[in-house]
């Protein structure tokens, strides 16, 4: 991985990160976005990282929103989520949504080395002694579906969880309400519900359902 972006905002911790990244993964240039609009402005620009690192903690998302919309974005960028919120279902739920691999913020360097070869040698990679949830606590289809959504679809449905009509998001984003009903229909097909308070519940559960620990 030659190019890599981490998406984090304690920039002590993003140093490290980097040294870490130059040291087991034989990163030569590493950037460092402190939210995620800042990492969704970097990949609107060319070329975009071999690698992105993401902490789920952002101040400016909920949940696993980020990682949605960081693989909506760039699909065919891996994305290796480092977090500290390591419960096996939070772990789950990362990979169901398209994650690389997950790696706790307490690991140690090895742990990092062990993952980054993995994500050369084409798999994904896991904690040491995880087990994944038994079925009842299992993520369900839910982060496979908000997985299909593409950035501008994310983006919409994100708008209709804030409560705005077709109008006031085709103002918000400088397109037809045309435009908006197509999104919104095609929003509504992948996830596999009737209306648009079923999506917004559906959003919902994603962000603070199920998928986040306790505690």
């Amino acid at each position: 991985f030659r190019d890599a972006l981490i998406v984090d905002d304690h920039p002590l911790f993003c140093d490290a990160l980097a040294m870490t990244l130059r040291a087991v993964a034989g990163a030569e240039r590493v950037e460092a976005a402190h939210t995620l609009e800042r990492a969704l402005a970097r990949l609107d620009r060319a070329p975009a990282p071999d690698l992105l690192v993401l902490d789920l903690d952002l101040p400016d998302v909920d949940g696993l929103d980020g990682l949605l919309r960081l693989r909506a974005a760039v699909a065919d960028v891996p994305v290796m989520v480092v977090s500290s919120m390591a419960d096996p279902r939070m772990i789950a739920a990362t990979l169901a949504a398209g994650a690389a691999g997950f790696i706790p913020k307490h690991a140690g360097r090895e742990s990092f080395r062990a993952a980054f070869e993995a994500l050369a040698g084409g798999r994904s990679y896991v904690p040491e002694g995880y087990e994944p949830p038994v079925a009842a606590d299992a993520p369900d289809a839910t982060i496979a579906r908000l997985a299909q959504l593409t950035r501008q679809q994310g983006r919409i449905l994100e708008l209709i969880c804030q409560g705005m009509l077709n109008k006031q998001i085709a103002h918000e984003l400088g397109i037809a309400e045309t435009t908006v009903k197509a999104h919104v229909t095609a929003i509504m097909r992948k996830l596999g519900v009737q209306s648009r308070t079923q999506a917004v519940l559906m959003a919902q559960q994603a962000r603070f359902g199920a998928f986040l620990p306790e505690g």
